[in-house]
C-alpha cells in the first residue's frame, strides 16, 4: 500500500463513520505565537476543542502537514523526520473511548482496511496516579475487541497524559504500537517491557477533565476525543520496510541525490546519513516556503528555521561532492510526489525554487566569508602552543558567520588545529537562553489560551485588513498574523512602504470602525455562499463544505464592513476592543509588509 492509498483508506473509513471530511491547514499557525510552525494534526483544531463549534459537526478527519524543529540535530537516522504528516479524527462532545478504541482497531486489521496481524499490536492506556484513576476504561474496551492482557501497558502520566497547558482540558491517552521485531513478539511483550520492537502509529487523546490548579481536576461536561496517525511510519510498516527512506515517500527524492551527487544509497553509513538529511530538510523546506501562507528564509523565527534547514541540506550536499547549487533539483521531485495531495506546492513551484537557490547561493558565499575570516584569525590561532581552537572562537564563526562547526575542525586538522567542542556547547548553550528568555516575552498569551485581549485583537485584524484595502487598494492580501496580549502582527501583500499619511488613514479607518460599535455577527454557510457574499476566504484552497462567516457592521440595509470566512472567536461589537495603534510599518521580505499594532482599554466581552 501506498502512502496515497494509506492517506485516502483513511479518510474514507472514517467518512464511513459519519465523520466529515475538513481541509488539513496551513504550517504556520494563525494567531499563535507559542509556536512557529502547526506540530499536530490537533493544533488547528484547538479552539473546538475547547469549545467554538466546528462548522462541519461533532466528528472529523483530515490528514495534516506538521513540522517539529524540537530534534533537528537528531534527523539523519532512520526514523526522524521534521517534515511528516499526521492523519486524524475527532470527536466534539460526541462519541469517547469506546468507540474510538473500536475505530482505531477496525481500522487497523480489518482486511477490508489495513489488515495489520493483531498478534503484532500492542497498547498502552494510563497507569493512575495521585491526580486520576487508572484508565480501565480504555483498557476494558481494548480486551473486548481482543487485546490478549500482556499486550495492554499501563504507564504513567510522562508516557500517556495529555494537556493543553498547566491548566485547561486534559486527560489520559492510549498510544497504539506495532511489533518491528523478529518473528512474533514473545508472550508478555509490550511498550512496557520492551521499548526498542515497538514502533508507535496511533495516539487516542481522551479529554474527559479540566485542571483547575496543579491538584484539582473536574470532570469536562463534554468530552472529546483527538487522535492522530503518523503516516510515514504507518506506511514504512505495511511495506515491510525497516526505514521510512526506503518507502516511495522518499525514494524520488533520494534518487535525485544519488544522481546529482553519483553516490549508491547504502553504500556507506556516514554518507547514508547525509542523503537522509538532504532528503527530509528539503522536503520540509519545499513544504514550508509553498505552503498557502509560506515563508521565506531569514534571521528569526520560522524563518531562521528554515534558513537552518535549507543550509544543513547544503552542507550535507557539499559532503557527498555536490559542488553547484542543487536544492531547486530535488525541490521537483518533492513537488512531484506530493502535488496530488497538496496541490499548493505546484501552484508556488516557481517561487519555491528561487527562493532556495537565492538562499543556497547566498551560504555558499557565507562559507567563502568565514573561510576568509578563519585565515585572518589564523596568525593568532597560531600562537596557541596547544594548539587548540577556543569553543567561543568556533562559535563565534558559526553565529556570526554562519560557518559551521565541522567546517572550522577540518580547517583547524589542515592546520595541525582541534577545536574546544565543550566549549563550543557551552557557547551555544549560552546563546539558546538568551533566545530563550526573549522568546519567553514573546509567547505570552496567544489564541489558544482564548484570552479575551487576544480575542479582541483578533477582531482587529479583520478591521485593519479592510482598512487597508480600502487606503492602499485590492492588490492587498493578508499573507499571516501572529498575536498575543500585549501585540498583533499582521502581514500583507504590497511592494513599497506605506507613507506616513496611508498609515495615519489606516489607523483613523479602524479607530472610526471601533468608535461606530458595529456588530460582530457569525452565519455558518458553504463556501460558495460566503464567496458569492464578497466574504474573504483566506488561504482557502479546501475549506470543508461548511464554514463560519463573520461580518463586521451588517444592518438592515445589508451594509457592512468586512465580512470573512475565519474560524474565530471575534468580539460580539467593536467598542469592546479600544483604542488601536499602529507602531511599526516595515518589509517582511520581497512584496510583503509587517505591521505592528497595539490596542488598549474596551469594553469587557459579554459572557458566553
Amino acid at each position: 500500500m501506498t502512502a496515497n492509498e494509506l492517506r485516502s483508506k483513511y479518510i474514507e473509513f472514517f467518512k464511513s463513520k459519519n465523520h466529515a471530511e475538513i481541509s488539513g491547514q496551513s504550517l504556520i499557525p494563525e494567531n499563535d505565537p507559542s509556536v512557529l510552525f502547526t506540530t499536530a494534526g490537533m493544533h488547528p483544531l484547538v479552539p473546538y476543542l475547547l469549545g467554538e463549534k466546528h462548522p462541519a459537526g461533532t466528528r472529523l478527519t483530515d490528514y495534516q502537514k506538521c513540522i517539529r524543529t524540537g530534534d533537528i540535530d537528531e534527523v539523519g537516522d532512520p526514523s526522524h523526520l521534521t517534515c511528516f504528516e499526521m492523519l486524524g479524527n475527532w470527536s466534539l462532545g460526541d462519541y469517547f473511548k469506546k468507540e474510538s478504541i473500536s475505530f482505531s482497531y477496525e481500522f487497523l486489521t480489518s482486511p477490508k482496511w489495513l489488515g495489520l496481524d493483531p498478534r503484532k499490536i500492542s497498547v498502552t492506556v494510563f497507569a493512575g496516579d495521585e491526580n486520576a484513576p487508572r484508565d480501565e476504561e480504555a483498557a476494558g474496551y481494548w480486551k473486548e475487541n481482543g487485546m490478549p492482557e500482556d499486550k495492554i501497558a499501563y504507564l504513567p502520566a510522562s508516557d500517556n497524559w495529555w494537556a493543553a497547558g498547566p491548566t485547561g482540558p486534559c486527560g489520559p491517552d492510549t498510544e497504539i504500537f506495532y511489533w518491528v521485531g523478529e518473528g512474533l513478539p514473545p508472550a508478555g511483550s509490550n511498550k512496557g517491557t520492551d521499548s526498542a520492537n515497538w514502533m508507535e502509529i496511533w495516539n487516542n487523546v481522551f479529554m474527559q477533565y479540566n485542571r483547575v490548579d496543579e491538584k484539582t481536576l473536574v470532570p469536562l461536561p463534554k468530552k472529546n476525543v483527538d487522535t492522530g496517525m503518523g503516516l510515514e511510519r504507518t506506511n514504512c510498516i505495511l511495506q515491510g520496510k525497516t526505514s521510512v527512506y526506503l518507502t516511495e515517500v522518499f525514494q524520488p527524492i533520494i534518487e535525485k541525490v544519488e544522481n546529482l551527487s553519483s553516490y549508491k544509497y547504502g553504500s556507506d553509513s556516514e554518507k547514508d546519513k547525509s542523503v537522509r538529511i538532504i532528503a527530509d530538510h528539503s522536503r520540509a523546506a519545499v513544504f514550508i516556503i509553498g505552503d498557502q501562507k509560506g515563508i521565506s528564509p531569514s534571521n528569526v523565527g520560522a524563518g531562521y528555521v528554515l534558513r537552518r534547514l535549507i543550509r544543513r541540506a547544503v552542507r550535507h550536499g557539499m559532503k557527498l561532492g555536490i559542488e553547484k547549487s542543487f536544492l531547486a533539483d530535488i525541490a521537483s521531485a518533492v513537488i512531484d510526489n506530493f502535488k496530488c495531495a497538496y496541490p499548493e506546492l505546484e501552484a508556488n513551484s516557481a517561487k519555491i525554487k528561487s527562493e532556495l537557490t537565492a538562499e543556497e547561493e547566498k551560504f555558499r558565499l557565507t562559507l567563502k566569508k568565514g573561510e576568509a575570516e578563519f585565515q585572518k584569525l589564523l596568525p593568532n590561532l597560531m600562537k596557541n602552543p596547544k594548539k587548540i581552537i577556543s569553543g567561543k572562537v568556533a562559535y563565534n564563526l558559526y553565529e556570526t558567520y554562519g560557518y559551521p562547526l565541522e567546517l572550522t575542525q577540518e580547517l583547524g586538522a589542515e592546520n595541525g588545529f582541534t577545536v574546544d567542542i565543550d566549549g563550543f556547547k557551552e557557547a551555544e548553550r549560552k546563546h539558546q537562553e538568551a533566545s530563550k528568555s526573549a522568546d519567553a516575552g514573546q509567547a505570552k498569551g496567544g489564541l489558544a489560551e482564548q484570552s479575551d485581549v487576544a480575542t479582541k485583537y483578533h477582531t482587529a485584524t479583520h478591521l485593519l485588513q479592510q482598512a487597508l484595502v480600502n487606503v492602499l487598494g485590492d492588490q492587498v492580501a493578508q499573507k499571516g498574523s501572529n498575536i498575543n496580549n500585549e501585540r498583533m502582527r499582521f502581514d500583507f501583500t504590497f511592494e513599497r512602504p506605506m507613507t506616513k499619511e496611508e498609515i495615519q488613514k489606516v489607523e483613523e479607518i479602524v479607530n472610526q470602525k471601533i468608535k461606530e460599535d458595529l456588530p460582530v455577527t457569525m452565519e455558518i454557510k458553504t463556501l460558495e455562499e460566503a464567496k458569492a457574499e464578497g466574504a474573504r476566504a483566506l488561504f482557502a484552497n479546501k475549506y470543508g463544505e461548511q464554514v463560519k462567516v463573520y461580518t463586521i457592521g451588517k444592518d438592515a440595509r445589508n451594509d457592512w464592513f468586512s465580512k470573512e470566512v475565519c474560524g474565530g472567536p471575534h468580539v460580539q461589537h467593536t467598542a469592546q476592543i479600544g483604542d488601536f495603534k499602529i507602531q511599526k510599518e516595515q518589509s517582511s521580505s520581497a512584496g510583503v509588509r509587517r505591521i505592528r499594532a497595539v490596542i488598549s482599554g474596551g469594553l469587557p466581552l459579554d459572557p458566553q
